[in-house]
């Protein structure tokens, strides 16, 4: 009886048919700059994150997971909209405020079809830290904010909160999940870890390196002393046959073994992630705790990935190779998804708004380039998408990347990146053969058959999604 309910739940069919009582809480996890392959549950060697591995283990795994733009704000926007960015418009990390406030998020949806609704974490769609519509409790900050004692906005007031600003985030999210209701929740929480902080709101006279400081919570400051970093096999390599970044750049050094990111780094944003992973334990606990945990989807996500020195690349981000475009995704929920679920078909962060709609019972828009992935996790898996764009719109951040926005199309077998703004610099790579996109074929004859495709393709996927 409990595997035909799931399938009923999951096969497409509005939720709404069912009683009121047995929509499903939503809860949304979002880390910031985090990487796929740093989790436990990925195959790290060393990391530790038992809570984020106990949502792979007893849920759904998407193996396939990608970001359409591997960029903080544009991400944010297309997993609260189920849009690409090139749709939604927010193209960059500067201040776009007031459109942000326009957004037509999912939460607005929710929060009409009955769900009390909560934002906790970082916005950063712009400096302003007012609520915005669609949630019925708001706690954020200005931008990028702060990791130690954080300037907060709670519904409209301001106040300086000591601490850890992973903590306070968890703390807000864990209260949220004990009150007392009579309908359903959505909690939106999205953290600033593993993102940098600056000099400058640590309190520091010194300079700060050029991708910012990783500072975790005092009590992980020595978590995995000693250790050393796994590496792939581009790391440290210079990007040869990647005419756009061996481009002479100003005084900027050349891409090699002396741009990679260093091992301290590393660690660092590792033992940041434990801080995050120990405030989805007391989650667990909480929902647990108040019989709330069975009936709960819990999604967690990144919004792009970061450069650990594949190909001498280190903050810049931005760029669609796998190490950012790659996003870790898990969902759980024992009433709907049956654990160990494994998914190898492409999972997008413009299909999280249509699938936790779906899951909610709520009707989406019909303008939403995202698909409910309900019907993957039921076992539909015919008829699926083939190929994805992976978009860049420039921004004036780190020169190395000014002039490269890019379109992309990635099939299950290869990506095609094509530079808008720099002629002859496109590249092609044979995933099958060489998944670390370390040897362009554009110029190969062998290869020239596949290209043509790959324009094809990418040109329909840009007018199907009305991009120009």
């Amino acid at each position: 009886m409990r595997s035909s309910r799931r399938q009923f739940l999951l096969s497409g069919l509005p939720l709404l048919a069912a009683a009121p009582g047995a929509r499903p809480n939503l809860i949304f996890i979002l880390v910031d700059d985090l990487r796929w392959d740093d989790l436990g549950c990925s195959g790290h060697h060393f990391a530790r994150t038992p809570n984020i591995d106990r949502i792979a283990n007893e849920g759904a795994v998407f193996r396939n997971a990608f970001v359409t733009t591997p960029l903080c704000s544009p991400s944010r926007a297309s997993f609260l909209t189920g849009l690409y960015v090139h749709s939604h418009g927010i193209i960059d990390n500067i201040d776009r405020s007031a459109q942000s406030h326009q957004l037509p998020t999912f939460p607005r949806v929710l929060q009409s079809a009955g769900y009390e609704t909560a934002f906790v974490g970082k916005w950063h769609m712009g400096n302003d830290d007012t609520p915005r519509p669609g949630f019925d409790y708001w706690f954020s900050f200005k931008g990028q904010g702060r990791y130690l004692n954080p300037e907060v906005n709670e519904n409209g007031q301001r106040s300086t909160v000591q601490g850890y600003v992973t903590d306070i985030f968890s703390d807000r999210a864990v209260d949220f999940v004990r009150r007392n209701r009579s309908k359903p929740f959505l909690l939106y929480l999205a953290h600033k870890a593993v993102h940098p902080d600056s000099a400058q709101n640590l309190g520091g006279p010194f300079p700060p390196p050029p991708g910012g400081v990783f500072v975790p919570a005092p009590r992980h400051k020595t978590l995995y002393a000693g250790l050393s970093i796994p590496r792939r096999p581009s790391y440290g390599r210079p990007p040869e046959g990647k005419p756009a970044l061996l481009r002479k750049i100003g005084d900027l050094p050349a891409l090699g073994p002396d741009t990679v990111t260093d091992d301290e780094t590393i660690l660092n944003r590792l033992r940041k992630l434990a801080a995050v992973d120990e405030g989805l334990g007391r989650m667990f606990q909480a929902l647990d705790e108040t019989g709330q945990l069975e009936n709960t989807v819990l999604a967690f996500a990144g919004d792009n990935g970061y450069f650990y020195g594949e190909h001498g690349l280190n903050h810049e981000r931005r760029l669609a190779y796998e190490e950012t475009a790659r996003m870790p995704f898990f969902m759980r929920c024992p009433r709907l998804i049956r654990p160990g679920t494994k998914i190898d078909h492409f999972a997008l962060n413009i299909d999280v708004a249509p699938t936790l709609l779906a899951l909610a019972g709520a009707k989406a828009p019909r303008r939403m380039h995202g698909r409910s992935l309900a019907p993957l996790l039921g076992g539909n898996r015919k008829s699926w998408r083939t190929s994805f764009l992976i978009e860049y719109f420039s921004d004036r951040v780190y020169p190395r990347i000014f002039t490269m926005g890019y379109q992309a199309v990635r099939t299950e077998g290869w990506k095609y990146i094509h530079y808008k703004e720099l002629s002859g610099m496109d590249e092609l790579y044979d995933l099958k053969v060489d998944p670390y996109e370390m040897k362009n074929l554009i110029e190969e004859p062998a290869a020239q058959k596949e290209l043509q495709r790959l324009r094809v393709e990418l040109r329909r996927l840009l007018k199907e999604t009305g991009a120009t």
